[in-house]
């Protein structure tokens, strides 16, 4: 699918369907529809009976007469002028790209308002919105031949001359960052048969061929030699075995930043296996390792002026006799060694090794992605990914990058006290710690294995597996931490 960008009237414009937005402020909407009726040589019915009133979400569609290229205008409402925030944009431009896909265009076109400020956001924002909420795994669905139709073309239109040199700049880099988001995406929502350790590695190796950034895989020989006991125990009751993905972009740097990302390709929990129910959605317990693998795509084809080294171990946890059992013993990389106390705490464990590897690249930040824990979906829901972190300003940067993608970060507390949790009687750490406090003790497990280094916990659990559609995220893996990450970078110096 293609997004681009014409300088153009809505009345010339040649698309399918096209979607135009006006504001609900009284003065406004009475301009903007008057002008709209101008363009287009007809009367705006709805707006004129009070039946559209420029409401958020609100909506009405149009037939034009002839003259007019786009036969189907949708109305898409904005709310208030002052409400507005990129967020809004990617909603409403969410809203009119779903209603041209079920109208069956082939080409969408948005009709943008006037952007008078921060208009690379705004373009952004609605390119954005329309791409992603237009995904769909579908790739194991029989079509009928009238189910193929499908949205060949986003374009955005405006003829504001700042609008249009903004564009040039901004449209590329959006579809970047959605394709790369779709990366993540499929990663995450493909099954278990597809989606497996050594398949993944040939995803990542495939990825940074076509890409241009260097992928080193590990085998599990190769990972037993290097001393990491956390990916080798959890691997163990599976036919399945385990790779290490060591991902680099960039020249080395002193602003070196690692990116490690949990990929469990798919997790029953092992011996202390988890209930049927549900089980299916572990396929995406390696949405860690695809928002890695989609920042990569993302940054390396935007050529970003940054040196960034991304870490996947990659197991599946399964039942069977040879698996590692509750009270066995892990020695990691760093050489510490960990309790097991229960086998379905299994993501901490290969990120053990992942952290204590990141200290060889002498890092200025470390930042790790897992869907780590159930707590942190009770504590936060689907709406914020918790951050835990040593590290302050690390953290706020990453905050800013959150309130700017709508990839939310919210700050969960390290404080000393819960350290206790986790204590073991015959290790120096034990991988769970009881009901209380789950995604912080599992927080607390994992900086045992830092290095000298600062750095960043997110657990996006709940962010990264969604029980329902929204606006432009799908239902199942979200791919979120792509944009988020890339534009951390973006601003990294």
């Amino acid at each position: 699918m293609k997004l681009s960008f014409e300088k153009t009237s809505i009345k010339q414009i040649d698309a399918d369907f096209i979607a135009t937005f006006i504001h609900q402020d009284a003065k406004l909407f009475q301009q903007e529809t008057k002008h709209l009726a101008q363009k287009l040589g007809t009367r705006i019915s709805a707006a004129e009976t009070g039946d559209f009133k420029g409401k958020e979400g609100e909506t009405s569609l149009l037939y034009a007469q002839k003259g007019v290229s786009a036969r189907r205008i949708l109305l898409v409402g904005l709310g208030e002028k002052k409400n507005l925030t990129p967020e809004k944009y990617r909603r409403a431009a969410a809203t009119a790209a779903k209603r041209g896909k079920a109208l069956k265009a082939k080409k969408i076109a948005l009709s943008l308002p006037s952007i008078e400020k921060q208009a690379a956001d705004a373009i952004a924002a609605f390119g954005e919105g329309a791409y992603l909420s237009l995904y769909k795994f579908d790739k194991y669905i029989t079509k009928k031949q009238d189910e193929k139709i499908a949205v060949e073309e986003i374009v955005l239109c405006s003829e504001q001359n700042t609008v249009a040199q903004t564009a040039k700049t901004a449209i590329p880099q959006t579809q970047v960052i959605a394709e790369a988001t779709y990366f993540a995406r499929d990663l995450a929502n493909a099954p278990g048969n597809e989606i497996y350790p050594e398949s993944l590695a040939d995803a990542a190796r495939q990825s940074a061929e076509r890409c241009n950034y260097k992928a080193t895989i590990l085998d599990d020989v190769e990972i037993k030699e290097l001393g990491m006991g956390g990916i080798i125990g959890v691997c163990e009751g599976s036919i399945r075995k385990p790779r290490f993905i060591i991902l680099e972009y960039g020249k080395p740097s002193k602003n070196t930043v690692v990116l490690v990302g949990k990929g469990v390709t798919f997790d029953t929990g092992g011996i202390s296996i988890k209930p049927a129910s549900g089980m299916a959605e572990m396929k995406m317990d390696m949405s860690g390792a695809a928002a890695v693998l989609g920042t990569f795509e993302a940054v390396s084809r935007l050529k970003l002026p940054v040196h960034v080294v991304g870490l996947i171990p990659a197991v599946e946890n399964m039942p069977s006799g040879s698996s590692v059992k509750p009270g066995d013993i892990l020695r990691h990389y760093n050489g510490k060694t960990s309790e097991v106390d229960n086998t379905d705490a299994e993501g901490r464990l290969i990120l053990a090794d992942a952290l204590g590897y990141a200290e060889k690249f002498k890092p200025a930040a470390v930042i790790d992605l897992a869907t780590l824990t159930g707590a942190c979906v009770v504590a936060l829901g689907h709406y914020a990914t918790g951050m835990m972190g040593n590290d302050e300003k690390l953290m706020e940067k990453l905050q800013t990058a959150g309130e700017k993608t709508y990839e939310r970060v919210w700050p969960l507390p390290l404080y000393d006290e819960y350290e206790k949790l986790i204590k073991s009687d015959v290790a120096d750490v034990k991988n769970v710690g009881g009901r209380w406090a789950g995604a912080i003790t599992a927080g607390w497990f994992l900086k045992k294995f830092i290095g000298n280094y600062k750095w960043v916990h997110l657990d996006i659990a709940g962010t990264a597996i969604l029980e329902e559609n929204g606006d432009y995220t799908p239902k199942g893996g979200s791919g979120v931490g792509v944009r988020l990450l890339t534009e951390f970078l973006k601003a990294w110096k």
